[in-house]
């Protein structure tokens, strides 16, 4: 049986409870003011709306969430999150307008209001004490080049190109990626130092960029691809470049474009997947239950979502 035959990605009630259940696992919560005693049902109200009897304010479990004041319904809501959940490439907003029978533009900001919801803004250093044996662990790292930069002339030279850099945790098996403006040590010093432990093991290849920086870890390994060398026993960036190989085939193959304002949030989808992969024993269910998760306190315009955003961070 399919994971979209159950009874909330169909019907209104059962997805509120779907959702209520995820969100308020201990009951009812006012966003409002934090209370939990005495709420109410609405009598005759629209959905799921609630009354806090300590604010007088009424709620329902979408408020608070990317989900808020949306004129879609619920259920297509949560079919949503789930096709983009369980798509290892992505999901199109042109099939998504298909599929859901909504606008090309629905479509569009609701995938984007998904993507925050995936966004986790996590920065616990990589790389920790946590690695075999109590020990330091070992933390990938590399860039990749896609689209063009906005302003630059059709070329393939990859400083023309959209920059991509991202870090690999082999023990937590966790990727973290950031757009970046460019590849000099100043920018990327302190994205290597707010998001690696001072005691893991650096691999990176032979980029320039990295010779310095490599410095500030207990160890800096390179493999010399210039030279053909790609592994050396453990020392090797394959498990980043293997990253690489799936962002990049769901960007041209299924989004095909991308403006360098969005970037970081279809990254943070890819990403989001990568963490949460059947590998690493998460299902099309917990991981789109783990997305539902990630809506609360985060809310997105159609005016913010087409805003520039500060790439560096």
């Amino acid at each position: 049986m399919s994971a979209l035959s159950a009874a909330f990605f169909h019907d209104e009630a059962a997805a509120f409870a779907k959702l209520e259940s995820l969100i308020w696992p201990e009951g009812p919560v006012c966003p409002h003011c934090g209370g939990m005693g005495r709420i109410t049902n609405v009598k005759g109200g629209r959905m799921g709306l609630r009354r806090c009897g300590d604010c007088k304010k009424q709620f329902t479990v979408t408020v608070g969430t990317v989900f808020e004041s949306s004129h879609v319904k619920l259920h297509l809501w949560l079919q949503a999150a789930h096709l983009l959940a369980s798509s290892k490439k992505g999901f199109s907003a042109h099939q998504l307008h298909r599929t859901l029978g909504v606008t090309y533009k629905t479509a569009w900001f609701m995938f984007h209001r998904l993507r925050e919801a995936m966004r986790d803004g996590a920065l616990a250093p990589m790389g920790g004490l946590d690695g075999p044996a109590g020990g330091a662990g070992i933390v990938e790292a590399d860039e990749t080049f896609i689209g063009r930069e906005p302003g630059k002339p059709k070329k393939r030279a990859y400083h023309h190109k959209m920059k991509v850099l991202s870090l690999v945790d082999r023990d937590t098996k966790q990727v973290r990626s950031v757009v970046v403006d460019d590849l000099k040590p100043d920018t990327v010093k302190p994205i290597l130092a707010a998001n690696i432990a001072k005691e893991a093991s650096l691999f990176t290849d032979e980029a320039g960029h990295y010779v310095k920086l490599g410095k500030d870890f207990i160890e800096h390994q390179i493999t010399s691809h210039g030279k053909g060398e790609y592994v050396r026993g453990i020392v090797h960036t394959n498990t980043v470049e293997g990253y690489f190989s799936v962002f990049k085939r769901g960007m041209k193959g299924v989004y095909q474009h991308c403006g360098k304002q969005h970037l970081h949030r279809y990254l943070a989808e890819f990403d989001f997947r990568y963490n949460n992969r059947a590998k690493l024993g998460v299902g099309d269910v917990a991981r789109t239950e783990r997305a539902l998760y990630g809506i609360i306190g985060k809310r997105l315009t159609y005016r913010s979502a087409n805003r520039p955003q500060a790439i560096n961070g």
